[in-house]
């Protein structure tokens, strides 16, 4: 009696947060729709075995051979003797105590299998997007203010950035600077913050070249827009320096547009280390992943994609809930800050 009264109450606070144009509302709605979006997402991913054609054993063994009492047994693992809801329950309270299930090919746990690949790919993913960043910024912002043949020369790179896949990307780095120049290792994640460092620079670069082409666009048009406005053209008019005019009112105003494809960018990223990490030969998540993959590891593969899916809702649910506080013109729960 008292669990259903709790919960009732916490119903209808979260009703009355969701109800509520107030920025504790707001957030309360972002929340709810990230837990609600990573809800939807883990059933598609555990579904995904049901659907497999065939018998779904066969799909976690991959046709290898197995005793009745071990298939068995791995039905009974993966809920495959009970209902789609009980055992999509019973995997969902496993993840819940962060048990993402057991490796089929490793035959260890696959957190623990994650959780020790996850810092040279979390490095990597970091390093890639600061370069991609600060260069996609600095471009955008060099070639509108300086505009004429500056501004369609940093057009067609960015143009050819974009066009650029990852693999092609590494392939020619690894021909040029390591095998032809010899400046970097061609594989190997290096020990040490700055060994690391300089044997994940080239596949770093290879990750980040598409996302330096779409930031240096979506940047250059959201600089070139702020330059043109008219609170622009008033603070020049009265002597004001250039660049405090870029500063104070063109950069911060562009930074919106900039700060939501970086957040839609890091699941591109998430899913780059899948090919550089195999062409670079580094132990992360994203080899884990193809070979998982390649030997039909199921609860491997799982395990990844709830985790690419949470990282992403989660780093642009953050994005979105830091917009109102960097660009005073978005509005907060319909109440402006």
């Amino acid at each position: 009696m008292k669990t259903t009264k709790r919960t009732l109450r916490t119903l209808r606070t979260l009703r009355t947060l969701a109800a509520k144009p107030t920025v504790a509302g707001w957030i309360g709605r972002r929340v709810i729709g990230a837990a609600l979006t990573v809800l939807i997402a883990s059933i598609l991913i555990y579904g995904a075995l049901r659907l497999v054609p065939g018998d779904p054993v066969l799909a976690l063994t991959g046709g290898r051979r197995l005793t009745p009492d071990q298939v068995e047994a791995l039905r009974h693992r993966h809920g495959l003797d009970q209902g789609f809801a009980q055992g999509y329950l019973g995997w969902l309270g496993g993840v819940l105590r962060l048990d993402l299930g057991t490796s089929l090919n490793y035959q260890t746990g696959v957190t623990s299998l994650i959780t020790g690949r996850l810092g040279v790919s979390g490095l990597l993913i970091l390093y890639s997007a600061v370069l991609a960043t600060v260069a996609g910024s600095a471009v955008a912002l060099v070639s509108a203010v300086k505009g004429g043949l500056v501004n369609r020369l940093a057009g067609v790179a960015a143009a050819v950035a974009t066009a650029t896949p990852t693999f092609v990307a590494a392939i020619g780095l690894l021909a040029f600077f390591s095998v032809g120049l010899g400046w970097f290792p061609a594989t190997g994640a290096g020990t040490g913050l700055a060994d690391r460092l300089w044997h994940l620079t080239l596949p770093a670069t290879a990750m980040a070249i598409a996302a330096f082409g779409v930031l240096a666009r979506v940047g250059n048009a959201a600089f070139t827009e702020e330059l043109g406005r008219e609170h622009v053209e008033v603070a020049r008019s009265r002597g004001v320096s250039g660049a405090a005019v870029v500063g104070r009112h063109v950069v911060r105003n562009a930074l919106a547009p900039m700060l939501t494809v970086v957040g839609l960018l890091f699941a591109s990223l998430f899913v780059g280390t899948a090919v550089v990490e195999t062409a670079f030969g580094l132990d992360g998540i994203g080899s884990l992943l193809v070979s998982s993959v390649s030997r039909r590891d199921f609860p491997v593969v799982q395990g990844i994609a709830l985790i690419a899916v949470v990282l992403f809702v989660v780093v642009n649910t953050l994005v979105d809930m830091a917009l109102p506080f960097i660009d005073p013109r978005v509005t907060v729960g319909g109440l402006r800050r």
